[in-house]
C-alpha cells in the first residue's frame, strides 16, 4: 500500500453514490460513530458501560466530566476528548466487567442506530474492516459478532492487575493519522482496500488510502436499519437501562433513581400488604397500569373435587405470577425455576421452587393443583425482545385444567430483569419506572381434545400453546432454552451466539 497522502483534504462523494452490487470480492474500510452509527456522539455508550458497571455514581461522574470532554474535542482536538471520557468511565474498573457489559448490553443499543446506506455497502462487501477511536474492548464483540467485520481496530484500554487505569496504550486514541498508520499496518502484506467510509475530516487521511472514498453525511433524522435486516437477531441482550443515555437524560436519570426507589418501596409494599382485591386499584393510584383482557375462569371449587386451573404464562419478569393474581383479584400460588430471598420475603403470594427433578416437580404440582389454582412460567427464564423461548413440556403431563396467559409489559427506564446483576432487585427496578404497565391476556381453556389425555404428546401440547401465546403477541416462537440464554450473555463459546441467527431448524411456525 502508499504511505498516507499529506495533501490537504478534498470532497469526496456521499455515501448514496456508492454502488453496492458485485462487491462479493471487494474489502471496505469503514469508521464506526458517524458513519456505521447515525450518532456522531460515543457519549451514550460510554454512559451504558459507566451505569452498567459503576452504576449510578460513576455515571455521575461522567456526566460530571463530560462539558471537559466536549471542550477539549472542539477547542482541542478529538484525542483530548475522547481520553477524558476513556479515565472517567474506565479508571478501575475490572476488565472482564467491561468485556460483559460489551458482550451482553452494547449490542442491542448499537443495532438500533445502524445507518442504512452505510450498512448497504458495508454488508454488501467480502471483507470488512473497521477503524474506530472508540475503545476496541466496546465495539469488538458486536462488530464481529453481529455485523460480520473481520478486522476490527480501535483504541487499546491501558490494564493493571485486571482492572483499567483509565489510559490508553500506544500509538494512543485512533483519530486522523493515527487511523492511517494502524490502516497500513493492517494491511501492509495485501491490497489496498476497495472502499473507505468516513464522516468527517480526520477520517480523510485513512480514506486517501482507499481505492474509493465516501462520506456519510450528518444526517439524524434518517430512519436506522432494521433488525430483520441484520444478519441475525439479538434476541439475548441485559443491561438495567431501557435507553440511551443523552447527557441531559443521563442527569434525569440520576435525579430521578432515588426518587423512584422510594415509589418503588410503595408500590411493592401495596402489593404485598393489601388484600389482592385492593391492589388493582391500589397499583392504578400509584401510577401503575394493569389490563387486563379477555375472560378469565372462575376459581376451582374443592366441594366437588375440581381440581385446579393451571395458567401457563409467557415470561416477560418475576412479577408475571403477581401481575395475574392481580388481575384475577386472588392469589394464586407459582412454581418457580429461581428466585431471589428477598423476592420471596416481599412477594405477595406463595412461591415454590422447583427444583429440576423430573419426578419430584411433577408430584409437588399435582399436589398444589388438588389445593387450588396455580401459575407456572415454562420458558424457565425472561426474555425481552418479541420472541418466546421453549415451552418445557412437563407441564401438560400433569393436567387437562391449562389456560394461556398472554403476559406484556411496558417500562420506558429500567428493565425488571438481569442475567448479570443481582435478581433480588428486579422487582424494585420494575417499579422505579415512572409509569411502568402491564398488560394480562386470557386465553381460551385448551380443549379437551388438544390435551394429553387425548393422546396428544406432552411437547405437541406444551407447542401448541407456545404458538397461541406468540400469536396472541405477535411474537415468534423459538426452541432456544435458559441455558441458551445465559451461554450467550456469558459468551462462554461463539456456538450458541451463532445460535441466535434465526435458521428454520431453530424457529416454529
Amino acid at each position: 500500500m502508499a504511505k498516507v497522502d499529506e495533501s490537504s483534504p478534498r470532497t469526496f462523494p456521499t455515501i448514496d453514490q456508492c454502488k453496492s452490487i458485485g462487491r462479493d470480492k471487494d474489502t471496505v474500510v469503514a469508521d464506526f460513530d458517524g458513519t456505521l452509527l447515525r450518532g456522531r456522539s460515543s457519549f451514550p455508550y460510554f454512559a451504558l458501560v459507566a451505569f452498567e458497571v459503576g452504576g449510578v455514581l460513576r455515571l455521575l461522574f461522567l456526566l460530571l466530566a463530560s462539558p471537559l470532554a466536549g471542550l477539549l474535542y472542539y477547542s482541542i482536538s478529538e484525542s483530548a476528548g475522547i481520553r477524558v471520557l476513556i479515565f472517567a468511565t474506565f479508571a478501575g474498573m475490572r476488565v472482564s466487567d467491561i468485556e460483559s457489559v460489551a458482550r451482553a448490553v452494547l449490542p442491542k443499543f448499537y443495532s438500533s442506530d445502524l445507518h442504512p446506506e452505510s450498512w448497504r455497502v458495508f454488508s454488501s462487501c467480502g471483507k470488512r474492516c473497521v477503524l474506530t477511536a472508540n475503545p476496541k474492548i466496546m465495539v469488538e464483540a458486536f462488530l464481529k459478532e453481529y455485523l460480520g467485520a473481520d478486522l476490527v481496530l480501535g483504541t487499546e484500554i491501558s490494564a493493571y492487575k485486571g482492572r483499567a487505569t483509565g489510559l490508553v496504550t500506544g500509538p494512543g486514541i485512533l483519530v486522523g493519522h493515527n487511523k492511517a498508520d494502524a490502516l497500513l499496518k493492517a494491511f501492509r502484506n495485501t491490497s489496498t482496500p476497495d472502499i473507505g467510509l468516513g464522516d468527517r475530516k480526520t477520517d480523510y487521511p485513512f480514506m486517501k488510502l482507499c481505492k474509493e472514498r465516501y462520506v456519510v453525511p450528518a444526517n439524524p433524522e434518517v430512519e436506522a436499519v432494521s433488525h430483520d435486516k441484520l444478519p441475525k437477531p439479538i434476541i439475548f441482550h441485559d443491561g438495567r437501562l431501557v435507553q440511551k443515555l443523552s447527557p441531559l437524560m443521563a442527569l434525569l436519570t440520576i435525579l430521578w433513581i432515588p426518587v423512584g426507589f422510594v415509589l418503588a418501596c410503595l408500590r411493592i409494599a401495596a402489593g404485598a400488604l393489601l388484600p389482592m382485591p385492593l391492589v388493582y386499584y391500589a397499583f392504578w393510584a400509584l401510577g401503575v397500569r394493569v389490563t387486563v383482557k379477555g375472560t378469565p375462569p372462575p376459581p376451582a371449587k374443592k366441594s366437588t373435587g375440581q381440581t385446579g386451573v393451571l395458567f401457563i404464562c409467557s415470561h416477560r419478569t418475576l412479577l408475571d405470577p403477581i401481575f395475574l393474581s392481580t388481575a384475577l383479584g386472588r392469589p394464586i400460588p407459582a412454581v418457580t425455576y429461581s428466585l431471589s430471598r428477598l423476592s420471596e420475603i416481599i412477594s405477595p403470594i406463595k412461591t415454590v421452587r422447583l427444583n429440576r427433578d423430573r419426578l419430584k416437580d411433577a408430584n409437588m404440582i399435582k399436589k398444589l393443583l388438588e389445593e387450588g389454582d396455580l401459575v407456572i412460567c415454562p420458558e424457565g427464564t425472561t426474555c425481552r425482545e418479541p420472541f418466546l423461548l421453549r415451552f418445557s413440556a412437563l407441564f401438560a403431563e400433569l393436567t387437562d385444567q391449562l389456560v394461556p396467559v398472554a403476559m406484556s409489559n411496558r417500562m420506558s427506564m429500567f428493565h425488571g430483569t438481569t442475567a448479570r446483576g443481582w435478581k433480588g432487585m428486579d422487582p424494585f427496578y420494575f417499579f422505579m419506572n415512572p409509569s411502568p404497565a402491564y398488560e394480562v391476556t386470557f386465553l381460551s381453556k385448551l380443549p379437551q381434545e388438544l390435551t394429553c389425555s387425548s393422546g396428544k404428546p406432552s411437547h405437541d401440547v406444551a407447542n401448541y400453546i407456545q404458538r397461541m401465546i406468540a400469536s396472541t403477541l405477535s411474537y415468534e416462537c423459538t426452541n432456544f432454552t435458559r441455558k441458551d440464554k445465559y451461554r450467550a450473555l456469558a459468551g462462554n463459546d461463539g456456538t450458541v451466539v451463532e445460535k441466535t441467527k434465526l435458521a428454520a431448524n431453530k424457529v416454529m411456525g
